[in-house]
């Protein structure tokens, strides 16, 4: 609870900021802060899979990083053969991921799952209402399609009504659940602000390291390390280092190749995609082994 206090300070601080950066220096901003925390939360995949121990056995680290890094190359050669449907999975699974960190340890059925799931895509299809245009021209770059407006409302209604029969469902059964709605309802209203008021980039950088990654970080010290300090922080910052390096330096690769701003933020995305599917399936299997 103290962090998300923080979080909410620290959110209406960026919302102050935004009124003094130009888009230019929010889009760099914004990307300095996905390229450090944001990729940095999913860079020690490979010590939460070792401290896991998935099937009980001792799973040599070479053995392991190759199975992490055939999952990257899927998901990278989706986007390349199928990029609507690696995009889809992409928003699918993200929206599950952003669920289930926002309401870890509440519930573990599979109905519960897909509130998870219905809660974070709403989240993410929130931002995309109030910054269209913009998404728009990121999907066309990736897929060459063009979706219609109208649609990303349809998706959005669709997803607020079965999100709230899921809340009443769950309102109704889960004393845990009745305890917290009203303050992941308020929750939300600020995610709407932030949206609202922020550039594409600037708010998703908001919510993605201010309201997702930090808290993961937290909850992997938690689980590495009995407690989340400063000191165990540098242990998961140096642990994560090397794989966290070689992420920006992917990165840094497409940004030479691909110089222009628009191609290069479909690009970046594709690329965080395909970094984020392994890292969503150890961070499930950790949430149902705790």
């Amino acid at each position: 609870m103290k962090y998300f206090n923080f979080a909410i300070l620290a959110s209406f601080f960026c919302l102050w900021l935004d009124s003094h950066l130009s888009n230019t220096s929010q889009i760099i901003v914004g990307f300095i802060f996905i390229l450090t925390f944001g990729i940095l939360h999913g860079a020690n995949d490979l010590l939460l899979i070792k401290k896991i121990d998935i099937n009980k056995e001792q799973t040599s680290l070479k053995k392991t990083l190759l199975y992490y890094i055939i999952v990257v190359a899927i998901g990278s050669l989706l986007f390349w053969l199928v990029p609507w449907f690696a995009l889809l999975l992409f928003i699918i699974v993200s929206g599950y991921h952003f669920g289930e960190q926002q309401w870890e340890n509440l519930e573990k059925s599979t109905l519960f799952k897909f509130f998870e799931f219905t809660y974070g895509l709403f989240i993410l299809i929130l931002l995309f209402n109030f910054h269209i245009e913009e998404v728009q021209d990121i999907i066309q770059n990736i897929t060459n399609l063009i979706i219609p407006k109208e649609y990303f409302t349809i998706v959005l209604t669709v997803n607020t009504i079965v999100l709230v029969f899921f809340g009443i469902y769950f309102f109704s059964k889960l004393i845990e659940f009745k305890n917290r709605v009203l303050l992941e309802i308020f929750y939300l209203l600020v995610f709407g602000i932030i949206f609202r008021v922020s550039s594409l980039i600037w708010g998703f950088a908001i919510y993605f390291i201010i309201w997702h990654s930090i808290p993961s970080i937290i909850n992997q010290m938690n689980y590495l390390n009995g407690e989340a300090s400063w000191k165990n922080f540098w242990k998961y910052v140096k642990s994560a280092f090397i794989y966290w390096l070689i992420s920006l330096l992917g990165i840094a690769i497409l940004y030479l190749l691909f110089k222009d701003i628009e191609i290069f933020n479909a690009l970046f995305f594709s690329f965080l995609a395909a970094i984020t599917f392994p890292h969503v399936l150890v961070i499930f299997i950790l949430f149902n082994r705790k």
